[in-house]
């Protein structure tokens, strides 16, 4: 399950994260193990995005909860427990969203193309908005047929974060073309309206895709190696995202840094990297590479 909210994520959100296994003390009360996947806001904090917990048979033993086996033996039941919860809702906006609004990838859009009619009170014009619309049937679209100025209507679209934005008016009809307006970084190019379901359809592929290596390239350039307890310190402090530390797997440790920085440990990433033979804190030999930051 841990994968799947992970693929979800990074090819549906558009947001990266880091796959890993939570500490005993950050794991969920009365289970085996915890599963995480970590991603980092905009601000530099870091966001549980999704967990997987392995409660073996301690919550089946407390509660009582058996079945019968085919030996015909009571058993106790081995449970599990996932979660991605309607947080994420607010990590599309603190990943992806800017001064302007949302900036909704276009694989989770409601709307992913809004067609606006220039001068739409001259003739021809909000019909061929709506001719649009018909050639563009393969995509979530509507057309902003409302009393609204241009201007107005190209920012509500905007606040609203829909991912391609199609102006139309009567030049553009008289060259046979309409131009295409990204939402994520306000670009705009002119197409010929014979070819415009391949390039809306291109332009959305290339939308996802720019706003995940976006994010992506955001982290890895928010994410810190410290390899002495001075220089985690001072990271934490003057530079929001995540620190990258050995550690004992000792909590007296965990407890110490969350103390003195308000940084938790994230996850012990299934990727490790040895970057040093010392626990960050303590210096007694290190046992994992984690993730540390602070979060939400």
């Amino acid at each position: 399950m841990l994968n799947l909210y992970a693929d979800f994520c990074e090819q549906v959100l558009a947001i990266p994260v880091i796959r890993g296994q939570k500490t005993d003390k950050e794991k969920f009360a009365g289970a085996e193990a915890t599963y995480t996947i970590e991603s980092l806001m905009h601000d530099g904090k870091a966001l549980q995005s999704g967990t997987s917990h392995n409660f073996g048979d301690g919550f089946a033993k407390a509660f009582g909860i058996q079945y019968a086996a085919k030996d015909n033996t009571l058993q106790y039941v081995h449970q599990t427990s996932w979660g991605m919860t309607t947080r994420m809702i607010g990590a599309i906006i603190m990943v992806h969203g800017d001064n302007n609004g949302l900036v909704l990838p276009p694989r989770i859009a409601p709307t992913q193309v809004v067609i606006v009619p220039i001068q739409q009170q001259k003739e021809g014009v909000l019909d061929k908005a709506f001719e649009l619309r018909d050639v563009l049937s393969n995509f979530k679209v509507k057309v902003d047929d409302s009393d609204k100025s241009p201007g107005w209507k190209f920012s509500e679209s905007e606040m609203r974060g829909i991912p391609v934005r199609v102006e139309i008016g009567p030049r553009d009809i008289e060259n046979n073309e309409a131009v295409l307006v990204r939402r994520d970084t306000h670009e705009k190019v002119t197409v010929s309206l014979d070819e415009i379901e391949t390039k809306v359809s291109e332009l959305l592929d290339t939308i996802q895709h720019d706003m995940l290596e976006r994010a992506r390239a955001h982290r890895d350039s928010h994410t810190y190696v410290a390899t002495t307890y001075d220089e985690f310190v001072k990271t934490i402090n003057e530079k929001p995202g995540f620190v990258k530390a050995m550690w004992c797997g000792e909590q007296a440790c965990e407890d110490k840094i969350k103390e003195d920085t308000a940084a938790t440990s994230r996850c012990m990433p299934f990727a490790q990297e040895n970057l040093s033979d010392k626990c960050v804190c303590c210096g007694k030999p290190a046992k994992k590479m984690v993730y540390w930051g602070r979060a939400y």
